[in-house]
């Protein structure tokens, strides 16, 4: 059974149970959202050290780090590094988007170390090594299986790149920016057929029902610059997908769905409050989104402003965008400060919308601060080495910091 089918019959499964002691609802409120489709709890059976959590409705904002080989960067041991970083500094979820070196043992490994869980995207996979002529349908599904067996919590699919989503696509300014999204697209066009993702999702939930493998509805025609945010194209997929969401939900198969991307401040809200009109609440999960494009090296820092909007509005669920967004492999000091940033955008979405016990943390870190007790403070803060190297950096003396020294404000007060 999915989680779904036991939130659906009324049962709390051990799994939402554990996942409740860290939300603002009780575990019968959560098997509530969950039977509903308002939430998710990405837990492959298969999947022996996961802690699981939940995603979706009235639930802390969760946050994703994306991982990944490439070609041209394929080591093991740095990505399982990047993995034991984004974790430690807050990742709810870990995505492996490898498409260089071993493949299958990265997977296996990281899903092995991982206490969170685990998405990947399988038609990366598929099309690893080959020509675009030389990728089948079965060869898609059976990435997709691969990866379910293997103990994969949740899988981006591109379900709604379809073959109009071809013209509309030569009227941007960016194109598809999507990897998964191109691959599928380049596809169609070279065989003169249908998405075997759209033609055959029956076939995908089949697979996904057999090890409870939640379907994240991937954005493979997200906007990739601010002048094509909100196109046509995109709310093509939208609708699509949106309508895709919910046979899903039909089949008992857990269902995110994936969102821009490139978005400027002043579209975040309409984007938030359509995908969830059109899904019937289904959790969103949002890359950024990045709200200009000005910015490459800082993209950490535009994805935040965007996540924090989003995440206000109504999105649940935030990719991670690290500095080398656009520019390369991340490495390690990249992930952490990715992390960071989308930790921050969710924790001031969740202060404002007043979840229960969010705003516990900011009071205690105050109370330490007015009283000038750094250590408590720093055991508090998101990122505690970095705030004791500024404090030893700064060769303060006593309980003064070097900004203000003996004119500290809140001395002797």
């Amino acid at each position: 059974m999915t989680q779904l089918d036991i939130a659906k019959s009324g049962k709390v499964s051990r799994e939402v149970r554990f996942a409740a002691k860290n939300e603002p609802v009780s575990a019968e409120g959560l098997r509530r959202l969950i039977a509903s489709g308002k939430a998710v709890l990405p837990a492959n059976e298969l999947h022996k050290k996961l802690k699981p959590i939940a995603i979706g409705q009235g639930l802390k904002t969760k946050i994703n780090a994306n991982l990944g080989t490439s070609k041209l960067n394929a080591s093991l041991k740095k990505e399982l590094e990047k993995m034991d970083v984004a974790i430690k500094f807050g990742a709810d979820a870990v995505m492996d988007l490898s498409t260089g070196g071993n493949i299958d043992r990265i997977r296996k490994e990281i899903i092995k170390r991982s206490n969170v869980p685990v998405g990947t995207v399988p038609i990366y996979q598929a099309f690893a090594g080959k020509g675009i002529k030389d990728v089948t349908g079965d060869d898609m599904f059976a990435a997709i299986e691969k990866h379910c067996n293997d103990g994969v919590d949740f899988v981006t699919l591109h379900c709604g790149v379809t073959k109009k989503a071809l013209s509309l696509s030569k009227k941007r300014l960016a194109g598809v920016v999507s990897r998964g999204g191109s691959l599928l697209l380049k596809w169609i066009a070279c065989n003169s057929a249908e998405n075997p993702l759209y033609k055959n999702f029956d076939y995908v939930l089949e697979i996904a029902r057999k090890h409870d493998v939640t379907l994240s509805l991937g954005d493979g025609l997200r906007p990739g610059c601010i002048k094509d945010a909100t196109d046509k194209l995109q709310l093509l997929e939208l609708k699509l997908i949106a309508s895709l969401a919910k046979r899903a939900r039909a089949a008992n198969v857990q269902v995110l769905i994936e969102g821009p991307g490139h978005i400027p401040l002043n579209q975040i809200e309409k984007n938030v409050k359509l995908q969830k009109k059109l899904s019937g609440n289904t959790p969103f999960y949002v890359l950024g989104p990045i709200v200009t494009d000005i910015a490459p090296g800082y993209d950490h820092i535009t994805s935040a402003i965007g996540g924090a909007l989003a995440a206000f509005y109504g999105a649940d669920f935030l990719c991670y965008v690290t500095p080398s967004e656009h520019l390369c492999l991340p490495n390690v000091q990249d992930v952490k400060e990715g992390i960071i940033a989308a930790k921050i955008a969710a924790h001031a979405a969740d202060l404002a919308s007043r979840l229960k016990g969010v705003q516990e943390q900011d009071d205690k870190i105050s109370f330490y601060r007015r009283n000038l007790n750094w250590k408590k403070m720093f055991d508090l803060a998101l990122d505690k080495e970095k705030a004791i190297a500024y404090r030893k950096k700064s060769k303060a003396k006593g309980k003064n910091c070097t900004m203000c020294g003996e004119l500290c404000s809140l001395k002797g007060l």
